[in-house]
């Protein structure tokens, strides 16, 4: 059995699933990363990195869904090639960039997640690993 443990909130705008923006890269939205005391700590030297992985458990998620049309292209695809909320493990991912840090929140740009999502973890974006410029959705190569 996994355990995963919940080591703050995410505050943003979003109060229902209609106003959460489809993607990251439309908001500038400023939200907050507010970690629990017992994780503050963990937050030394964060203002050193401009970008942060963001995980998060997306709570509202529908977990039986396999399947889900595309906004793209508005046909049904299996749910593990498209980046639908819904899914088994509704694990969110997103790429933030680091606005400022005031003690145990991280205020950042370009998350979208209903306000009060629960937080599993963030990680530096390291440009050199992180980024992959060939990578390719074939089905999405004639739509975007």
């Amino acid at each position: 059995m996994m355990d995963l443990q919940q080591i703050g909130v995410i505050r943003t705008p979003y109060k229902k699933i209609k106003d959460v923006p489809y993607n990251d890269s439309l908001t500038d939205e400023i939200c907050d990363l507010v970690f629990f005391p017992a994780f503050e700590e963990g937050l030394k030297d964060a203002e050193q990195a401009s970008h942060y992985i963001i995980l998060y458990w997306l709570d509202k998620a529908k977990r039986t869904v396999l399947r889900e049309r595309n906004p793209h292209d508005h046909k049904n695809h299996g749910i593990f090639v498209t980046r639908t909320p819904n899914r088994p493990n509704p694990l969110g991912l997103s790429v933030a960039e680091l606005v400022e840090k005031k003690g145990a929140i991280l205020k950042v740009k370009g998350i979208t997640a209903l306000d009060k999502t629960p937080l599993l973890d963030i990680k530096p974006y390291f440009p050199d690993t992180d980024s992959i410029p060939n990578a390719a959705i074939k089905w999405l190569e004639n739509i975007l």
